[in-house]
């Protein structure tokens, strides 16, 4: 199979708004909108051919840009893999130098239409909130923890980027449900007190494992073991599913079940799992070079470890303490 591989620069500004430029005439899919980059040449690195493609399209030059996630699209004319980045810093005088119109726009907002089928799993990613927060009721005490949550979910909850002005007092807007000392009874009715409260404030809540549970109670999904996503080989039937993972080879299988991403680590030394020895950043960086889903990292982190995460790769980082 003959598979061009395409970089792809998604600008991101402080206030949330990506970028998206319109295909020029005589191409396919000619008006129709994208994320601006362009085809890879022999020898070209992403960043490089990155950087290249937006002088010769945009007239600017890219300072910042971190890696993403990496997925194949099969149109009619053409194999393509396209290589997610995402651009925080640039300078010039940004105009389609291609003719090309270009606007910057919110999932809220889009404001233009059509948009190539490539951009739906990255509309889907830039759903994904910077940080996901993971229970630990078990050690707070669940009504503690209650009434912790319904406190900080009424602050300011931004999804801004994490480079250019994050606002760090409270920016999850998604959790886990991960009380493994639980028993059913009580789990049922923290969980459904969870989900409550997260309406409240438009957050997502997954369960840890438990998918009838989950279905029960109108969850947004569920979040896979690296065991029990070994044993499934069919995407549970939920909005969200995401998976812990450890290699790469559990990476790839949670992306052909078509999980939404996934979470590696332990990157430092927990709590948890005081005897497990970290992976590190620079392991971390190597299980997710090019990963098909976004990942989070996860382990002993705290938020000001974010902008080192998203360094490395990652797309945000998964939290049970440091929030």
């Amino acid at each position: 199979m003959n598979i061009t591989e395409v970089a792809v620069a998604v600008f991101i500004k402080s206030d949330g708004t990506c970028l998206l430029s319109s295909r020029p005439g005589g191409k396919p899919y000619s008006g129709y909108w994208e994320f601006p980059g362009g085809k890879i040449e022999a020898g070209e690195s992403v960043r490089d051919a990155l950087v290249r493609e937006l002088i010769e399209e945009l007239n600017v030059t890219v300072t910042h840009a971190t890696p993403w996630f990496t997925f194949m699209m099969h149109y009619t004319h053409a194999t393509v893999r396209l290589h997610c980045w995402r651009v925080h810093a640039w300078h010039g005088d940004m105009r389609g130098m291609e003719g090309q119109e270009f606007v910057w726009v919110t999932l809220n907002n889009m404001r233009v239409a059509p948009t190539l089928p490539g951009c739906a799993p990255i509309f889907k990613a830039l759903a994904l909130p910077y940080v996901y927060a993971i229970s630990n009721a078990s050690e707070m005490g669940v009504e503690n923890y209650l009434k912790h949550s319904r406190a900080s979910w009424g602050k300011n909850t931004s999804n801004a980027s994490p480079i250019l002005g994050f606002d760090s007092e409270n920016p999850a807007k998604m959790i886990q449900v991960r009380e493994k000392h639980m028993l059913r009874d009580e789990l049922k009715y923290f969980a459904r007190n969870v989900i409550q409260i997260a309406r409240d404030h438009d957050a997502k809540v997954l369960i840890n494992s438990d998918i009838a549970l989950a279905e029960e109670l109108g969850a947004d999904g569920v979040h896979l073991t690296a065991a029990q996503l070994a044993t499934l080989d069919v995407r549970p039937s939920l909005p969200l599913v995401g998976a812990s993972i450890h290699t790469r080879a559990e990476l790839e299988h949670a992306a052909e079940l078509k999980c939404d991403f996934a979470i590696l680590g332990a990157v430092n030394a927990t709590l948890t799992h005081p005897g497990k020895t970290p992976i590190g950043w620079k392991k971390f960086a190597q299980i997710v070079d090019a990963s098909p889903i976004p990942c989070y990292a996860v382990g002993g982190l705290v938020i000001d470890d974010l902008a080192t995460a998203i360094e490395y790769g990652a797309h945000g980082i998964a939290m049970q303490r440091g929030q």
